[in-house]
């Protein structure tokens, strides 16, 4: 994945107009966004999900099955570029292209509150060449991360399959935003107070909130 320009899954206003306000009065602007940031990756790093908006990721996966009621042994109609596909594979000897693939961010919860967009689909075939398939022709579903290929786009099994892509909560959910300010507070008292505990704090505790805050947004 690329790296891309981080929003935190709470922002710092959010977090010093609350009870942990003291924790951060002595941290400058840009510690507080820094602390907001590392907060919002710890949630993410938790859950093993991309949350907070992030923008144009890298993600390649092998080409290696298709769903038996797309096969084509039916020879249902198709339109000339479906046919050229299907005709071009048949010449090389492979029919049973795929035509499924799933990107690995999508919402696992309130899919209403996410976008999710596809800016490119390369293809790098272990033969014949690559290939930049037109977004336009893709059957992307950002509530599941399903994208379904075009009939006779060339897909052959082994296919290395590069999708560029952009997705994450546009609108936070409130329990993710306090997720983050939890994590954000645990995070902070073991910087300010490792030891004795007098900020009135458990640090430990407030991680604990968090993470149970998460468990629902957690990868299975």
């Amino acid at each position: 994945m690329t790296a891309d320009s981080p929003i935190p899954l709470a922002s710092v206003a959010s977090f010093t107009e609350g009870p942990f306000a003291n924790l951060v009065s002595g941290y400058s602007v840009q510690a507080q966004s820094n602390l907001m940031l590392q907060a919002t990756r710890a949630c993410e790093s938790a859950c093993d999900r991309r949350l907070a908006p992030f923008t144009n990721i890298v993600e390649t996966q092998r080409a290696d099955a298709m769903d038996i009621e797309d096969a084509m042994d039916a020879y249902v109609p198709l339109d000339p570029t479906s046919q050229l596909g299907f005709s071009r594979a048949q010449s090389l000897g492979s029919t049973l292209l795929t035509r499924h693939v799933w990107v690995r961010e999508h919402p696992p919860r309130y899919p209403e509150l996410w976008t999710g967009s596809i800016s490119a689909i390369n293809l790098f075939r272990s033969f014949s060449g690559q290939q930049s398939v037109s977004v336009s022709t893709i059957q992307y579903e950002p509530d599941t991360g399903h994208c379904r290929f075009a009939l006779g786009t060339f897909v052959p099994p082994g296919t290395t399959v590069q999708v560029i892509y952009s997705g994450g909560y546009a609108t936070v959910p409130a329990d993710l935003v306090q997720a983050c300010q939890y994590m954000a507070a645990s995070m902070a008292v073991k910087q300010l107070d490792p030891v004795d505990g007098r900020s009135g704090h458990d640090p430990d505790a407030l991680r604990s909130d968090a993470l149970e805050m998460l468990a629902p947004y957690t990868r299975r």
